[in-house]
């Protein structure tokens, strides 16, 4: 498992942008963590990785929204609202989680019987300790103690 200090939104959009540079297709990412922690900034660089200049915004209403015009479409899923696995079957999650884009989920513990074993998870948290805007984020797989 790798930890991240940022010490600022801008640090946190950056290594978003780093980590979408090196997505491959197929690849879940699982973002977790309070609100107001910063999930929508880095999820904007992470689509600036992709070569996505489109605004990203949270899909909190909508629970998906996918945006093709980087080199891989970015699969946005926020699923806050979610009242069980069956909206994410009729989303059709597997085209996105199994196909060529990138899927990034917010609020995954909501869903987490359905994901891959080997999905990516961002655990992103406050450190008021070291700062308002500081955030540790940890990025792991399950077998990393996740």
């Amino acid at each position: 498992m790798e930890t991240v200090t940022t010490y600022g939104p801008e640090e946190t959009f950056r290594l978003g942008e780093r980590l979408g540079k090196a997505a491959r297709p197929g690849q879940v990412y699982c973002l977790q963590g309070g609100l107001g922690v910063g999930k929508t900034v880095f999820s904007q660089g992470f689509a600036k990785g992709l070569g996505i200049d489109e605004v990203v915004a949270s899909p909190t209403f909508t629970i998906l929204r996918s945006y093709e015009e980087g080199r891989l479409p970015l699969h946005h899923f926020d699923v806050y609202r979610i009242g069980d696995v069956e909206e994410m079957e009729e989303i059709g999650y597997e085209d996105c989680f199994y196909g060529d884009g990138v899927s990034l989920v917010e609020w995954p513990d909501l869903v987490r019987e359905i994901l891959p074993e080997d999905a990516v998870w961002i655990w992103i948290e406050k450190d008021l300790a070291q700062g308002f805007d500081c955030r540790q984020i940890r990025i792991g797989v399950k077998g990393d103690g996740i």
